[in-house]
């Protein structure tokens, strides 16, 4: 490995923070989007949902890319896609076109969020690849904190075209790292076919892996309930709790810490502990807490005080969660682990694609559609790691 292990380290956490960081950026400006464009907030959440449909789909597309031609080439092209589009986005006229170019955006970003898991599995073994998650995290984290912040004293100075400026900024400055600094962890492999049936079966083959199944799965299904919260708080601390903009961005920030705090602790944690070990705890205290913010909204007990604590024990569960159940549903794969990568990275965000538009569908004036989405896809997800450790169990004959 040539390339300097802290300097990988950062180049592969900012590479993955593309995504949060083209959402967090814009969300305190969706009710100015909404303003310029004359419709409803909630329409506007429909270019967060885009945005996740772009990268479900766009990394089952760099799955194969990545076995094929190695790890660098699709990450530079997908990088000026990101770029181009982010240009598009800052100078829409209407909010359709604006929808539409955060689905291209998402497509040339997402290369950013599958290559980095795919370059750790080929470069670090289980246990250390877990506590180097846990380390992109860490740079993962900074984003909720910073880009919130950020994002809100650009729209208040210089309206919301600004922060697409931004992001391609971001894009630029991508590519010419990873152009530059980054060295190439997997070459090119000849034997990986790009015709549909052959993808199609390398794909079938990952998805039927009981261990891919239930922690891909499980992990996608808990995470999912980030993305309810990223597409419901704005309505719901905006709008029902009165927080501004630059309050928006604070809180957003606040939350996150959780994450970040926890996902260093798992470090810790896997000094005596398993993986496996870990998600068992983890995953069902996150279903816990989703359950306790269900049942205060449906008796109209919240406080913006309770809403808050009860994220952030959420959010510093998913630090464990996240982790762990990436490292384990990859642990089975080398020479497809760009296409396990893919399709672990479709499933989060298909999911979260998923989410994020329920709370739209559903939403009513209250905190409830955020609150049950977030427990509803936890407790799926605990239902698919348990019914997947049994099955596992059984294979191995334990």
């Amino acid at each position: 490995m040539k390339t300097n292990k802290s300097v990988l380290i950062l180049i592969l956490g900012v590479l993955s923070a593309i995504g949060p960081f083209s959402i967090d950026t814009y969300l305190a400006g969706f009710p100015k989007i909404a303003s310029d464009f004359n419709v409803s907030i909630d329409y506007v959440s429909y270019s967060l949902s885009s945005f996740f449909i772009g990268i479900s789909v766009g990394q089952m597309l760099y799955g194969p890319l990545l076995d094929r031609f190695g790890r660098k080439t699709p990450l530079l092209i997908g990088l000026v896609v990101y770029l181009l589009a982010s240009l598009g986005c800052a100078v829409s006229p209407s909010i359709e076109i604006l929808i539409g170019l955060r689905f291209v955006q998402a497509v040339g970003g997402c290369v950013g969020m599958v290559a980095p898991r795919a370059i750790v599995r080929d470069l670090f073994p289980l246990h250390e690849s877990a506590k180097v998650f846990s380390l992109l995290i860490l740079i993962l984290g900074v984003s909720p904190i910073i880009a919130p912040s950020v994002g809100s004293f650009m729209i208040s100075a210089l309206g919301w075209h600004s922060v697409f400026f931004l992001q391609a900024a971001m894009g630029l400055t991508l590519f010419l790292s990873v152009f530059f600094a980054l060295q190439e962890s997997k070459g090119p492999d000849e034997t990986v076919s790009l015709k549909p049936r052959p993808i199609t079966k390398t794909f079938w083959k990952v998805f039927t892996n009981t261990q891919f199944f239930t922690y891909a799965f499980a992990g996608s299904l808990v995470a999912a309930g980030l993305y309810a919260y990223v597409s419901g708080s704005p309505l719901v601390f905006m709008e029902i709790h009165g927080l501004t903009e630059q309050q928006y961005g604070w809180l957003f920030g606040f939350l996150a810490s959780g994450l970040i705090l926890s996902s260093q602790l798992n470090n810790l944690a896997l000094k005596w502990f398993t993986s496996e070990q870990i998600v068992k705890v983890s995953i069902p205290l996150q279903v816990f807490f989703g359950i306790l913010l269900v049942v205060l909204s449906l008796f109209d007990l919240h406080s913006i005080y309770s809403i808050v604590a009860l994220l952030f024990l959420f959010f510093c569960c998913q630090g464990f969660s996240f982790p762990n159940s990436s490292a384990l549903s990859l642990v089975p794969f080398s020479k497809e682990a760009g296409s396990a990568s893919a399709l672990m990275g479709a499933l989060q965000m298909g999911f979260g694609a998923l989410s994020s538009a329920l709370v739209g569908v559903f939403a009513d004036g209250t905190d409830l559609p955020m609150t049950a989405i977030i427990a509803s896809f936890a407790t799926l997800g605990l239902l698919v790691f348990v019914i997947g450790r049994r099955r596992i169990k059984t294979a191995s004959g334990s």
